[in-house]
């Protein structure tokens, strides 16, 4: 364990197994709180787990500019439960216009933390992304010049790449030239899903990091056919093989700090994820450390989640780590089936399923 670390772990007299779990209170390094009704319905789920938010910029029309970004923030801080303590941290939506004059306010201000490339077409509402990285090379230089991280959602887009192979094409066509461009240039790369992208990140040079999701964690892409086509666990990236899974809790649970918690947590209403052309993105809110937790547990490294959750983030953000607490309690519970999404409801991944760690309130 690192000397850093302070996770506390508590026994039953008499017996081995854990019944309380303490941890710093974790930060969410990758987060979609949507906006309007959406928001209202989803920030106070997050506000009860995290201290701090990685916010996704991918609205309609996207958080592009910092005046955007101040805006949005106003936006969900207004949308919190009267006494939550959370801070939303403020990223914006890189585009083919993205001027360097921007990137160097977004450095000035207090609350842009990053900037978030998305090909366009890639995934939800990211219609307004990057076509030509080369046009990006100016908001880039001054990326890499302020400090400032680079967020991909590391994909490409041809149509003629399998869907499953589309994150490890991804490396060798864009991430592997973009970094060799730009040598300095801080990068996160997002809730990354295949073997190929773990190996990138534990052996690339520079200074790179990657967020890992709950549900890239828990399942396989054989879960999304369970028992028929399962929607709620539809997302993009996608699902990949029980090898890339198995790679994946190896990473999150080896205590290497270049991997951190990021949920992709995004939620959409039910009546949009049950369609014939249904919406990518789990809804992982209400529930994430209790899912962390259960996957550590069962690769019998609980004693390493605090630093994956509360500490390996918050040191590649160069930002202070947090001192409250939290506790977990040893529960068996279920997930719910659905929850109020505004005029709509919303289907949690793992609804109806059992966890085996309970947040206390």
């Amino acid at each position: 364990m690192n000397a850093n670390q302070t996770t506390t772990l508590r026994t039953t007299p008499g017996t081995t197994q854990r019944t309380t779990l303490q941890l710093t209170r974790p930060d969410d390094w990758h987060l979609h709180l949507r906006d309007g009704d959406a928001l209202r319905a989803v920030v106070g789920a997050s506000a009860a787990q995290f201290a701090r938010a990685i916010v996704m910029p991918n609205l309609r029309p996207p958080v592009a500019t910092v005046e955007d970004a101040l805006a949005y923030r106003r936006r969900i801080l207004d949308a919190l439960p009267p006494d939550a303590r959370f801070e939303p941290l403020m990223t914006l939506y890189l585009t083919d216009r993205t001027s360097a004059d921007e990137i160097r306010r977004a450095r000035d201000s207090d609350c842009v933390h990053a900037v978030k490339l998305y090909p366009a077409g890639a995934t939800t509402n990211s219609d307004a992304g990057v076509t030509d990285l080369r046009r990006t090379w100016p908001a880039l230089d001054a990326m890499q010049a302020a400090g400032m991280p680079l967020l991909v959602h590391g994909e490409v887009t041809d149509p003629e790449v399998d869907v499953f192979d589309r994150e490890a094409v991804f490396i060798d066509r864009v991430l592997i030239p973009l970094r060799r461009d730009f040598p300095a240039l801080r990068v996160v790369f997002e809730h990354v899903t295949t073997r190929e992208a773990v190996q990138y990140v534990e052996h690339a040079e520079g200074d790179i990091g990657a967020t890992i999701t709950p549900q890239h964690l828990q399942y396989d892409r054989n879960a999304i056919f369970a028992g028929g086509l399962r929607p709620h666990r539809y997302c993009l990236p996608v699902l990949k093989r029980e090898t890339h899974r198995r790679a994946l809790v190896e990473a999150a649970t080896g205590g290497n700090p270049r991997f951190f918690l990021g949920t992709d947590s995004a939620p959409h209403a039910a009546r949009l994820k049950e369609h014939a052309c249904g919406c990518a993105g789990c809804y992982t809110a209400p529930h994430a450390i209790e899912s962390y937790a259960t996957v550590f547990e069962a690769a019998g490294a609980l004693e390493r989640l605090e630093a994956f959750a509360s500490f390996h983030g918050a040191d590649f953000y160069r930002l202070a780590r947090n001192t409250e607490r939290i506790e977990l309690r040893r529960e068996r519970w279920t997930v719910p089936e659905s929850l109020p999404f505004g005029a709509d409801s919303i289907v949690p991944l793992a609804a109806g399923e059992t966890l085996q760690w309970k947040l206390v309130a």
